[in-house]
């Protein structure tokens, strides 16, 4: 099993939430009171590292995909993952470019300017520290994290700041360059925060109101989990558990993947029904969102349903057409009949 080679003790702390509830700001408070404590700390800004086209969410006929979305970003944060990998494996080299050509090389410089010292500073026992800032709204994105934690063996923790959707979307609306609020709002509903009741590998958790201003004590928390996670680094897993839980999270995605195939079909036909029955075309926008928004709502519930409650199974063995037709088709013959009865009344 791959280790840090050669390094002094490092943590890889996630920082979660919705856009704009403070996420950079907390950062940058972090890494100035690490530097308090002769600390190194590494800052992964995703929204930087990540080219803006891969931000891009699908819009069809005015329905918002936000699946779509998160497979889009997952081989970019995998690529973010390869490169802070490759940077604790090699140790004795200074990346100053990502090693991946998904990733911003110019953004990748300021990440690791914290790795750019004398090389016997790499060995001398001062703690490194990652600190990942992006949304993270699943726990699978979150556990990509764990697992690069435990193969080599680091510390890990998480921070959740909890930030009500007003306050988000008004911040974001002064940045420079402000997310589509439709999406700030699929992501509030879709967001599942760190549960270490459901998942023991987010223990090393806390939650942080962002509302309003960080304080010193909320600061103060942040530290001492850090410092606990640094003192308790990760083992590799002894048995086949991690890969289990692995397989799981592979076999959701691949389900939700096939279940949002099978709903898109059924929303062509239903908006293929719908021109056949002359419903005028500003409807037929609305209808496209309403059935968008209902696949999106049924793809989220599938999913948490199949994480949650279902006992594990080979992805063969569960039958997506079938559960697609009992439940998606009803609440979309559903929406499709309201809209033609009522341009019938009209």
């Amino acid at each position: 099993m791959a280790e840090a080679a050669q390094w002094s003790p490092a943590c890889l702390c996630v920082l979660c939430g919705l856009p704009a509830a403070g996420k950079s700001t907390l950062t940058r408070r972090i890494v100035g009171t690490a530097a308090e404590r002769g600390w190194r700390a590494a800052v992964v800004s995703y929204d930087e590292l990540i080219p803006e086209k891969a931000y891009y969410t699908e819009v069809e006929e005015d329905g918002l995909n936000l699946t779509d979305m998160h497979c889009s970003w997952k081989s970019y944060r995998q690529a973010v993952l390869q490169c802070i990998e490759q940077v604790l494996e090699q140790p004795e080299v200074v990346i100053e470019l990502p090693s991946n050509p998904l990733i911003n090389g110019a953004a990748w410089q300021p990440c690791v300017q914290a790795l750019l010292q004398p090389k016997e500073s790499h060995t001398d026992g001062t703690p490194l520290l990652f600190l990942l800032d992006d949304n993270f709204y699943y726990p699978s994105m979150r556990y990509e994290v764990y697992q690069l934690a435990r193969k080599l063996s680091l510390g890990f923790c998480q921070v959740y700041l909890q930030c009500d959707l007003e306050t988000c979307i008004r911040r974001n609306q002064s940045r420079p360059k402000p997310i589509p609020v439709k999406v700030i709002m699929e992501m509030e509903k879709r967001l599942e925060f760190p549960n270490p009741q459901k998942n023991p590998w987010e223990s090393q958790s806390i939650s942080l109101n962002s509302t309003n201003d960080v304080s010193k004590s909320d600061i103060q928390r942040v530290m001492e989990l850090i410092s606990v996670a640094l003192g308790n680094p990760l083992s590799p897993a002894e048995d086949n558990s991690e890969q289990k839980e692995a397989d799981r999270f592979k076999c959701a995605t691949s389900v939700v993947h096939q279940a949002d195939q099978a709903c898109r079909r059924l929303i062509s036909e239903a908006m293929k029904a719908a021109r056949e029955n002359q419903v005028p075309s500003e409807h037929m926008r609305v209808l496209a969102a309403r059935l968008n928004e209902c696949k999106a709502t049924f793809l989220h519930d599938l999913r948490k349903q199949f994480l949650q409650e279902v006992c594990f199974l080979q992805e063969e063995d569960i039958g997506v057409e079938q559960v697609v037709k009992n439940i998606f088709d009803d609440k979309k013959n559903e929406i499709l009949s309201q809209f033609i009865s009522n341009h019938k009344t009209m």
